[in-house]
């Protein structure tokens, strides 16, 4: 794969698919500069890649937060340089019954999910300098839940269908500049995110956390979960100058998931 070194922002850096994505893109030659809500564990992330001999560097921001996102996005180029790479992988997961939820559990996860990947794009291509290059990567994390239904899980397969809309939408008004646009779709991934989900579950249906995993494992073809290092892989591949004409695309990684 050919890969001319970039600079590159990642949006909920300091663990599963987001640190993965972080340590694989360093790994890489790019200048990654990292952001996530707790200013503690964004200092931790960066002294430990830092300790791996990766050129990081971050900032506490929160994505929901305009203000937080022209901080972090200024911080990023004041440090490396305008932005060639952008990885909105921030989210969090959220649902129940529709019946009982609450305005605050509904408007939070599509804060965090689907307005912030607009908010932070519109930050990156206008004050981190993307648009005025002829080159450039967003890449947003959905889910293979933005395809699929999410049963009790109506607020966040709504707003990874968002995310997937607005990444298709945007590529299309984008690929004159040479700046691609992609939707990376994890399905089940090892992390501690999809192990809450599994207590969340078990507790919803009155089993035991195993059998929660039993019957997630039971729907993924290759039978098992992804790893955070696999979706990190397809990222990784994506910013290359070889995936210059993937573009609008919606891809999966989910162990045959997204397809059953």
């Amino acid at each position: 794969m050919s890969l001319t070194p970039k600079v590159a922002v990642v949006t909920g850096a300091t663990s599963g698919i987001g640190l993965a994505v972080t340590r694989a893109l360093a790994a890489c030659g790019h200048q990654v500069f990292l952001c996530a809500r707790t200013a503690r564990t964004v200092a931790a992330t960066v002294r430990e890649l830092q300790a791996e001999a990766l050129d990081v560097d971050g900032t506490a921001g929160d994505v929901r937060d305009r203000d937080d996102i022209r901080r972090v996005v200024r911080h990023a180029v004041d440090r490396f340089g305008t932005v060639d790479v952008l990885v909105n992988n921030a989210g969090r997961c959220g649902g129940g019954s529709t019946a009982e939820l609450t305005d605050e559990m509904w408007f939070d996860v599509l804060d965090t999910n689907l307005n912030s990947v607009f908010l932070m794009t519109r930050e990156v291509l206008t004050a981190g300098g993307m648009r005025d290059k002829k080159r450039g990567r967003i890449i947003n994390i959905a889910s293979t839940d933005g395809t699929r239904d999410d049963v009790l899980g109506t607020p966040y397969s709504a707003s990874k269908h968002g995310v997937i809309g607005f990444t298709k939408a945007l590529a299309n008004e984008l690929a004159p500049t040479g700046i691609t646009v992609n939707a990376v779709c994890p399905g089940h991934v090892e992390t501690p995110t999809a192990r809450r989900i599994r207590r969340e579950y078990a507790a919803a249906y009155g089993i035991g956390e195993e059998a929660a995993l039993k019957t997630f494992r039971s729907k993924i073809p290759l039978g098992r979960y992804s790893t955070p290092a696999e979706v990190a892989g397809l990222v990784g591949y994506l910013t290359t100058d070889t995936a210059a004409s993937i573009t609008a695309q919606t891809l999966n990684v989910c162990g045959g998931l997204g397809t059953s």
